[in-house]
């Protein structure tokens, strides 16, 4: 198109994967007509526009803010994110419990997805409804031999609709306390056995552990703390370049 080339590398960089003979057909006429159409009015634009240097000038403008935006977001994640301490978390924790409230319950257990043929299931329906250490180092050497999918979770909070991608109960969509109820899950379908554990479990609407609301006091400090620090930065760096004498006014004469 007026000396523009599509190629055939291009359109295959955005084909999605996965489509149909058909799809791929109206998807790849779609995006070459619309290729053609962009440049089109571009060309069409860009000869229609009065005064291009205002354009110019606000792209100028774009590309410097998104390079001092990306240059100060990569500031705060190296410096700042490393400035916050376990003490300020667990403070703004106690001073805001209210704020932390469960979207989804929460749960500690066991979870392990072997094929229906695997050997010696009678045990491994004993073993997992039991949390002792002799217990777990079984369930663990069998999964290594066994398991599709083995997590052990006693040890940390994991958010129900996770647990709930892994095993194929469509009640516990619907019911946010069927786990609290039933602590020990068994299904199957044609071709696995799904084992689940609960050994503790934490409502809906009650107050997240401070182990898992962690990470969302973590960047509720920092972009507290963000314009602070950036102001602070801006300020360094001025000062540097007027220590180094690189920051040079220049002033009318008196009588102009």
């Amino acid at each position: 198109v007026d000396g523009n080339f599509l190629y055939k590398e291009d359109l295959m960089s955005v084909l999605p994967v996965g489509l149909s003979k058909d799809d791929s057909i109206l998807f790849t006429e779609h995006y070459i007509r619309s290729w053609t159409e962009e440049i089109l009015l571009y060309e069409k634009a860009a000869n229609n526009i009065p005064d291009n240097v205002d354009v110019d000038k606000l792209v100028e403008n774009y590309r410097r803010a998104l390079i001092m935006h990306t240059y100060q977001e990569e500031l705060v994640n190296q410096k700042l994110a490393n400035d916050i301490s376990e003490e300020e978390i667990n403070a703004y924790y106690e001073k805001n419990k209210e704020l932390f409230r469960l979207d989804n319950p929460l749960v500690k257990g066991l979870f392990i997805k072997v094929p229906l043929s695997s050997p010696d299931l009678g045990n491994v329906r004993v073993w997992y409804r039991k949390n002792n250490q002799d217990v777990i180092e079984k369930l663990e050497k069998y999964s290594l031999r066994n398991a599709v999918s083995y997590d052990y979770f006693y040890d940390r909070w994991t958010s129900v609709p996770d647990v709930a991608a892994k095993i194929p109960l469509k009640v516990l969509d619907t019911d946010a306390n069927y786990l609290d109820k039933n602590r020990n899950v068994e299904v199957k379908d044609t071709a696995f056995c799904y084992f689940l554990h609960i050994e503790d479990f934490l409502g809906k609407d009650k107050q997240k552990p401070l182990d898992f609301a962690r990470d969302e006091i973590k960047e509720i400090l920092i972009n507290l703390k963000r314009v602070e620090f950036i102001n602070k930065v801006k300020e360094d760096l001025y000062q540097r370049a007027s220590d180094r004498n690189k920051i040079i006014y220049y002033y009318l004469n008196s009588d102009e």
